[in-house]
């Protein structure tokens, strides 16, 4: 049996925001964009990995009013869960995130575990580590 990941999700409070963030600071291309009912899914990939895609949602999307509420509190918390990516050159795409204004969480630092990281929060408040590969 061969398994992959397919789709991820990430929620997010506006989708504009969100795509200058994924798309344009690190790289993302947009491969699905459907809005219905007030909510939107957006989807990105990287071009060296398609298939591998994640979906960038609001709060409300497909779920009740009062699910999309508790999800919406914590995603202004920035309580939700963080994703990691790996990066070939971390201080170059720490320098161009962080001229995006984003909120730095940890600067490019040597972990006693063994790997070389920063982190971020993305526009919506996600957590962001990012690796040196």
């Amino acid at each position: 049996m061969t398994i992959t990941i397919n789709n991820t999700f990430i929620t997010v409070h506006d989708k504009d925001i969100a795509l200058t963030f994924y798309r344009d600071a690190l790289g993302f291309e947009l491969v699905g964009d459907v809005e219905r009912d007030g909510s939107f899914w957006a989807t990105v990939s990287l071009p060296d990995q398609p298939g591998v895609n994640i979906v960038l949602s609001d709060p409300y999307g497909g779920r009740s009013p009062e699910d999309g509420d508790a999800l919406a509190r914590l995603l202004a918390k920035g309580a939700l869960n963080s994703v990691s990516f790996a990066v070939s050159d971390l201080d170059e795409t720490f320098e161009k995130l962080q001229a995006t204004g984003v909120e730095v969480m940890q600067e490019p630092i040597d972990q006693p575990w063994g790997v070389r990281d920063c982190a971020v929060r993305d526009p919506s408040g996600n957590m962001i580590r990012i690796n040196q590969a």
